[in-house]
């Protein structure tokens, strides 16, 4: 923050390149199968045919609307098509035996990609790079190499949902994994969406799809709790993107709950439940509560005015507001009114550890580089601690969602 702008960092933003654009990113002997499959593929995403898609790979424009909006960095998730892929890699169906290598080299591709686009604005990209979790090993060099080459956002954590034949995430097959993150301070990303199990494409399918996407994703949560990777991999660092916030201190509570009845503890009488928990106490360390406060973030996108409450609970130190940019779902261009209707009333030195503070500090971007900028484009603090009145018009955003000027505190 800047004597009287904060300095926002959007901590969930996509971009991707045009289809074609990926060939030259591609291993040579990929050109020909790359060719005959972009020949016949066809985009099934509205948002990617639209004018507009060109904001995922624009750089200039991108960084004229974030300008616009009052944001001045960005953690750089994927969007747009990789090669070999049938849909965004987000929630591409699992790839067959056959796929698997070609779906390597698309994300591959991508990754490379990415690490020109971050280029192109030094200091405000931080690309979140992809992986697959079929082969641990390649994805430890593929982590290893993406940070070598520049890309500080961390990785994506694909989810393994019911079905994809992958180990549970809380199976010691991944720690080689955890082990690589640690060591070289990659922070692990699971995104909302990236964990769900195919349904269907009929209507009840797909509202059922919106009701429990985002609880598919938040079960990498406690995987990795109740898995112990936290206590082998002291260094390594979870952040929950695109999945609310609000139901944090719920789960924290509904986890601590179980810990507590399955570890059994020289300080209480045995529970019926310890049975099941021979052996977790020592996997674990620490109690879920401790973990999250010690490990733990999340990305909380266009955070809504009934879970600023809870920021202390959840922990003002663990929350990196997000756009979403350039989804419909998004708050642009209307950012800094979804920031009134979230923070008008918040200290200001809480408001700014949410907007940047915290994640300059968890994705490693520069505060005194990113100053000059803010000072310049970032929401004013007096702007922001103004209620907001008026829901813009044309807002398509959940954060404008019915209700949302309703106060709580």
């Amino acid at each position: 923050m800047t004597d009287d702008r904060y300095t926002v960092i959007s901590a969930d933003c996509h971009a991707g390149a045009d289809l074609l654009d990926y060939r030259p990113y591609l291993e040579s002997r990929y050109h020909g199968d790359f060719d005959a499959w972009a020949a016949s593929y066809v985009n099934p995403h509205e948002d990617l045919l639209a004018d507009t898609a060109d904001r995922n790979w624009n750089s200039a424009r991108r960084l004229a609307e974030m300008e616009a909006d009052g944001i001045v960095a960005e953690v750089v998730f994927p969007n747009t098509i990789p090669p070999f892929f049938p849909s965004a890699a987000l929630m591409a169906p699992a790839p067959t035996r056959t796929e698997f290598e070609q779906r390597w080299a698309g994300l591959r591709a991508h990754n490379r990609w990415l690490a020109d686009f971050c280029a192109e604005a030094p200091g405000r990209r931080a690309g979140v790079a992809q992986i697959l979790l079929h082969d641990v090993d390649e994805a430890v060099r593929e982590v290893r190499r993406t940070r070598e080459a520049g890309l500080t956002g961390g990785v994506m954590l694909p989810g393994t949902p019911p079905g994809s034949g992958l180990p549970e995430l809380h199976s010691g097959a991944y720690d080689p994994l955890w082990a690589v993150c640690a060591e070289l301070d990659v922070p692990v990303n699971h995104h909302g969406g990236s964990a769900s199990p195919p349904l269907g494409d009929e209507p009840a399918a797909r509202a059922v799809f919106m009701v429990e996407t985002t609880w598919f994703s938040h079960r990498a949560l406690w995987h990795l709790i109740f898995g112990g990777a936290f206590r082998r991999h002291p260094g390594l660092r979870l952040v929950l993107t695109e999945q609310g916030s609000g139901w944090i201190p719920g789960v924290l509570d509904m986890l601590d709950y179980y810990h507590g009845r399955l570890v059994a503890s020289a300080f209480r009488a045995a529970t019926a439940e310890a049975k099941f928990g021979v052996g977790l106490g020592e996997a674990m360390g620490d109690s879920p509560a401790g973990i999250w406060r010690d490990h733990c973030f999340v990305g909380a996108s266009f955070m809504r005015p009934h879970e600023v409450p809870l920021r202390h609970r959840i922990g003002l130190d663990k929350i990196m507001w997000g756009s979403d940019y350039p989804h419909d779902e998004g708050t642009h261009p209307h950012s800094r009114e979804a920031l009134r209707l979230a923070y008008a009333g918040v200290p200001a030195d809480e408001t700014a550890a949410m907007l940047g503070t915290n994640a300059a500090r968890v994705y490693g971007f520069d505060l005194a580089r990113l100053a000059p900028l803010a000072a310049r484009v970032g929401p004013r603090v007096s702007d922001i601690a103004e209620p907001l009145d008026e829901i813009p018009p044309d807002a398509t955003s959940p954060a404008f969602a019915p209700g949302g000027v309703v106060r709580v505190w």
